[in-house]
């Protein structure tokens, strides 16, 4: 086990922990992020942004390539590393790894993001990777000349539903509310579409089938009536569920695991920050995450240079 001591570490390297590491860098201090999977978090899983500032349309795997870039020109240190516990109880924060390596900071920005929510009905769990999905751009391609279901009626329901027409025969977007929560812009294109049905004040109760998905049971809210609904797959965009697993009853959370901050982004905990997907915030978008992890990085300078005792002149 190898101890390695820095001002700040963070947690996460998507959009929000790279802006982290960037502004950071920028203000000297000694730096490391430490990420579990793969740079760009959940943001790489979608087709295009047509929503980040100076990009008409972008692919997130460019975008997050020059973050990346930007942060790595500034000497950041990244690790691929999970974490496995914390402690947060004194001055210095310790983090120990699933590599049996610990590091120790004064401060710490959670950036860890989060993760597809799921329906919770029964056969979801069943039928993942046979044709239950979350993620359009990955498994799309399986679906051809199909007819299949999405779940949901935010941004990232409609944007995946657009996307699935390329390769699927019928799209049927279900949706519990009795209207769309995404951006106008999304919706007007989802009307246009022939391709896709939308269907109100509805919920998926179950997924059936033998070795692969054949169909839905759902149940109509207005009329609490239930039908089986033939498909050949089920995409569910119906949110996220923050990583903060490893958090819990260390940090203050809300009661669906996102993580509680003052207005200066740090938590009940002094000297712990957090930002992005995982914090609790009403716009889970690439611009808020970069914008949050650029103050949750100067809130944490501020703190280092109090703890050391730092005092501009």
């Amino acid at each position: 086990m190898r101890e390695k001591i820095y001002d700040l570490i963070i947690l996460g390297a998507g959009p929000a922990g790279l802006t982290a590491a960037i502004y950071a860098l920028r203000y000297g201090l000694k730096t490391i992020v430490l990420e579990r999977a793969s740079i760009g978090g959940q943001i790489i899983l979608s087709e295009r942004i047509e929503n980040y500032p100076g990009f008409s349309s972008t692919s997130p795997q460019k975008l997050i390539r020059q973050m990346q870039k930007q942060a790595e020109h500034l000497g950041m240190k990244l690790e691929f590393e999970e974490v496995e516990r914390v402690e947060l109880k004194n001055k210095k924060k310790v983090i120990y790894t699933s590599l049996g390596n610990y590091y120790k900071s004064l401060a710490l920005i959670i950036a860890t993001g989060g993760e597809p929510r799921k329906l919770g009905v029964k056969g979801e769990e069943e039928f993942i990777g046979r044709g239950v999905s979350y993620c359009a751009t990955c498994d799309a391609p399986f679906f051809k000349d199909k007819e299949i279901v999405t779940v949901g009626g935010g941004n990232t329901a409609i944007e995946e539903a657009l996307y699935l027409t390329k390769f699927a025969r019928k799209v049927y977007l279900i949706h519990r509310r009795g209207m769309l929560r995404a951006e106008k812009i999304l919706q007007q294109r989802l009307l246009k579409n022939k391709k896709i049905e939308i269907i109100l004040n509805t919920t998926v109760q179950e997924i059936y089938g033998d070795n692969k998905v054949e169909g839905v049971k759902l149940k109509n809210l207005s009329s609490n009536k239930f039908r089986k609904f033939s498909c050949g797959g089920v995409f569910i965009f119906i949110g996220l569920k923050p990583n903060t697993e490893f958090l819990q009853n260390l940090v203050e959370l809300n009661e669906e695991g996102f993580i509680k901050t003052n207005r200066y982004l740090e938590t009940n905990i002094r000297g712990v920050f957090a930002c992005g997907d995982v914090r609790e915030n009403l716009l889970k978008q690439v611009v808020t995450a970069c914008g949050e992890g650029a103050q949750a990085a100067f809130f944490s300078k501020e703190y280092v240079n109090e703890i050391k005792g730092i005092k501009y002149i």
